[in-house]
């Protein structure tokens, strides 16, 4: 009766993962079939609501009008939402970084949610830093914005994309090496006379954990920076804004909360990315997964250098 039950609870497991990768193939062939440009239809016409609404609660919140914070607060958050749903590098990254990589949904929705308000940081740093700093003009602030950040974040897009696949790439040619010296004969318990048994004294090299360790710390710091170099055009408007009303604490709250809207649904591809992997997985032996993330890597990697180079044709 328990290996029944255990039974049925795997096969329960198998088929929720499995429904990932069905979902994510629906919503593939949904944007294949030119379903994203409706979504981008609307959302372009939301965002300039949006923005008459952020004009609307500055107005009210610098004439002292009663919750207007609040409502400043929520417009700030709806915006954010709007933002990441449209075109934009911050999903695809962490979206492909989650196809590509056997990574956990918690560490990699911190990862999305960081990166988001990475990026409301790097509004701040660059409105107070030039505009205010500086004395730079609002035209001469964006300008900046738009034709130097947005082609460098898209390029370090593209750069972490060719990281992915270059890195799969590399692990796909270990893994021949170690099966070429596997069927020569060599399994790894010693070369050049020396044996590496349990007594041995030194290190050879580092461990798998102080690999796994390193790779880890630097795939966050490239996704986050990667996100965080292109700010929103959004978070930029109202700072600059809310600076020349004599809000500016207001501003930089506002950027943070864009902020958050965004990571609303980063957050939300991060665990579709993860639904979708182990769905595929799922069905594998532990032999078949180790053979498939590599090429999984790449595939992911490829995707981003993609998007990223349709980015810049788009001038985005």
């Amino acid at each position: 009766m328990l290996g029944g039950g255990s039974m049925r609870l795997r096969t329960g497991l198998r088929f929720g993962l499995s429904m990932g990768l069905v979902v994510a193939g629906g919503l593939a062939l949904v944007w294949a079939l030119g379903g994203y440009q409706a979504l981008l239809d609307w959302v372009l016409i939301e965002q300039r609501r949006a923005q008459s609404a952020l004009a609307a609660a500055m107005r009210a919140l610098r004439g002292g009008q009663p919750g207007a914070m609040a409502a400043l607060m929520g417009v700030c958050f709806s915006y954010g939402v709007l933002h990441a749903a449209g075109p934009g590098h911050g999903k695809v990254l962490i979206g492909a970084y989650g196809l590509g990589e056997r990574v956990r949904l918690v560490p990699l929705a911190a990862i999305a949610l960081a990166a988001s308000l990475a990026q409301a940081a790097t509004a701040v740093l660059l409105v107070y830093g030039f505009f205010a700093a500086l004395g730079w003009t609002r035209t001469r602030i964006e300008g900046v914005a738009e034709q130097v950040m947005v082609p460098v974040g898209t390029l370090a897009v593209m750069a972490v994309g060719l990281w992915l696949c270059g890195r799969g790439l590399a692990r796909l040619w270990r893994g021949r090496v170690d099966a070429g010296a596997h069927d020569d004969g060599h399994d790894g318990h010693g070369h050049d006379g020396h044996v590496h048994g349990p007594g041995c004294g030194h290190a050879h090299g580092p461990s798998m954990a102080e690999v796994n360790r390193v790779a880890g710390v630097r795939d966050v710091v490239l996704l986050i920076g990667g996100i965080a170099l292109r700010p929103c055009t959004g978070a930029l408007f109202l700072l600059i804004l809310t600076w020349q009303m004599g809000i500016a604490f207001a501003g930089i709250a506002g950027a943070f909360a864009m902020g958050l809207g965004t990571a609303l649904v980063t957050v939300a591809v991060a665990g579709l990315s993860v639904w979708a992997r182990e769905g595929f997985l799922a069905n594998l032996s532990g032999r078949g997964v180790a053979r498939v993330l590599p090429w999984l890597e790449v595939f992911a990697g490829a995707l981003v250098v993609m998007i990223a180079l349709g980015l810049l044709q788009q001038g985005r």
